[in-house]
Order: structure tokens, then C-alpha cells, then sequence
């Protein structure tokens, strides 16, 4: 029996597929348009785990001992292609990357390797992440309003390493996976120039539903925003975001750990929740 990941695959290949077979209506050629936003982030919650408590490992906060309390410069890149008036194809790249350095108050275990109180570290939490959304646009009129829903693939690209300054000892786990997840989108004409838009994409799932495996593992991610735009020039529109970005992953992995970067332990507890605001800019 396949598993909901490659049903959901399937399922994404196949609209594709429609999409390639469709003809265009010579009045609504393809329209390509490129997005870029800049701004600050706002860690809201940010607690990691690698390996089980009952043998030592710490529950590290990042929030609150690994000097995440600061804002952090926040960006992402979009390409948007409409076809057809109604079939909406995007690529999506958001980088994401935390550095910080901190004096551990108090001894801190992570997957087994123990830094002892004082330590001098440095802290990298990388997952930056590729994302294919396709999604078709149901309510459409002449204003530019329009809803729209689909589904996306995301790539994630996550690298996690605790670093004694000192370079003696290093917890490091690093791995890249492929996410399915909804998506849900919407914008609405205020008047002639303004208009006012969300986006949504995320998904809920367990392991027994979402991977087909044999043992507990749950996971979620939501990427959700609310925007206030207005027509800069002709070819470009400029716009105020406000974005929340979040998920999780728990459990405890049966899946062979070949790479020597991969965590020694299979029991992973990650969350994470941060607040953005962007500036931003529509090129079309």
C-alpha cells in the first residue's frame, strides 16, 4: 500500500502533467513575475531536543539560553508563474539561517555529548528551504481579486550544530527530506491601487498516516502571511508583510543512519515559531 507522501506525490506530478497538456487562450498569455521581501524575524518559541531525557539529554531552549532573544534579518525569493488566467505555479526559496554565540550557564547535553558549565559555544540552526507550490484559481474577477488552493512540495535543507569555541567537541545533525503540504492563497482589490492578500501552506500529519512507517513520529509546518500592497510603477507592485513561520518534528526515528553527520540518537523533540515583518517588492 503506498504511503500518503507518495500518494501525495503522485497526485502533484499528475497536475502537472494536466497543466503541460493544456492549451493557453491566446487573451491570457502566461504572465511571469518575481517577488523579494526583506526585513527582521522575531523568535516566538525555540526548544531542541536530540536523543531521550531519562538518558541525560537537555530539552536546550534557544529562546532562552542559546541567544536567539534578538531580532534576526529575515528574507525570502519568489517566482510566480500564471497560466492560462487560472493555474498558479510558484518556486520559492527561503534562506534561513541562525548563528549565535553564548556561554553555557549550565551543563548541556545533545545527543550524547556533554558541554560542560562555561562553555563557549557557537550555535548554528540552518534550514533553509526550496518550495514548488501549484494551485488553481477558482474565484477570479476583473478587479484582481482572487482565491485560490493547491498543494506544495518543500525541500528542506537542515543542518543543526552545537560547537565548542575551542573546536574539542561538535554535535551535528544534518539531513534533507522532501515535505508535501497544502496550500491555500487569496487577495482582495481596496480600490484602484491597494489591495490587501494571505497565503497559507501547511500540513498536520503522524508517521503511520504521512510516511507510511511502522513506528510514532509526528511533524507539522505552517507558513502563513498577511500582506497590504499598492502598484508602485506600471511593472511592479510594493507591499508590507507580516508572516508567521513554524513547525515541528518528534519521535523516534527506525530509519538507518548512514551519513556520519546524521544524529547519533534516533529520538529527535523540535519546535519552532517565529514572527516576521517584510518589505517587499512584485516585479512583473
Amino acid at each position: 500500500m503506498k504511503s500518503f507522501k507518495q500518494f501525495f506525490m503522485l497526485v502533484f506530478l499528475e497536475i502537472f502533467a494536466i497543466i503541460s497538456g493544456l492549451s493557453v487562450n491566446a487573451q491570457e498569455a502566461p504572465s511571469l513575475s518575481f517577488e523579494a521581501e526583506y526585513g527582521a524575524g522575531k523568535i516566538l518559541l525555540h526548544t531542541y531536543r536530540v536523543g531521550s531525557v531519562d538518558q541525560g539529554n537537555t530539552d536546550f531552549n534557544f529562546l532562552t539560553q542559546g541567544g536567539q532573544e534578538l531580532l534576526f534579518p529575515f528574507e525570502r525569493y519568489t517566482a510566480i508563474m500564471l497560466l492560462g488566467g487560472r493555474h498558479d505555479i510558484r518556486f520559492l526559496y527561503q534562506p534561513f539561517e541562525l548563528v549565535t554565540e553564548v556561554r553555557f550557564r549550565d551543563a548541556v547535553q545533545i545527543d550524547g555529548v556533554l558541554f560542560p558549565q562555561a562553555t563557549p559555544m557557537r550555535l548554528t540552526y540552518s534550514f533553509p528551504f526550496y518550495r514548488l507550490t501549484y494551485q488553481y484559481r477558482f474565484l477570479t474577477d476583473n478587479s484582481g481579486s482572487w482565491l485560490q488552493a493547491g498543494a506544495a512540495l518543500q525541500v528542506r535543507n537542515a543542518s543543526i550544530r552545537f560547537e565548542q569555541l575551542d573546536g574539542t567537541q561538535l554535535a551535528v545533525s544534518q539531513n534533507l527530506g522532501l515535505v508535501p503540504a497544502f496550500a491555500l492563497s487569496g487577495r482582495v482589490a481596496i480600490g484602484t491601487n491597494l489591495y490587501a492578500a494571505f497565503d497559507m501552506t501547511g500540513i498536520y500529519a503522524s508517521s503511520a498516516f504521512f510516511n507510511g512507517a511502522n513506528f510514532q513520529f509526528e511533524g507539522s509546518i505552517l507558513d502563513a502571511s498577511i500582506r497590504f500592497g499598492t502598484k508602485f510603477v506600471d511593472m511592479a507592485d510594493v507591499f508590507l508583510n507580516l508572516r508567521f513561520l513554524g513547525g515541528s518534528a518528534s519521535g523516534v526515528s527506525q530509519y538507518a543512519r548512514l551519513e556520519w553527520s546524521n544524529a547519533t540518537s534516533p529520538e529527535t523533540a523540535n519546535y519552532l515559531a517565529l514572527m516576521s515583518v517584510t518589505l517587499g517588492a512584485t516585479l512583473k
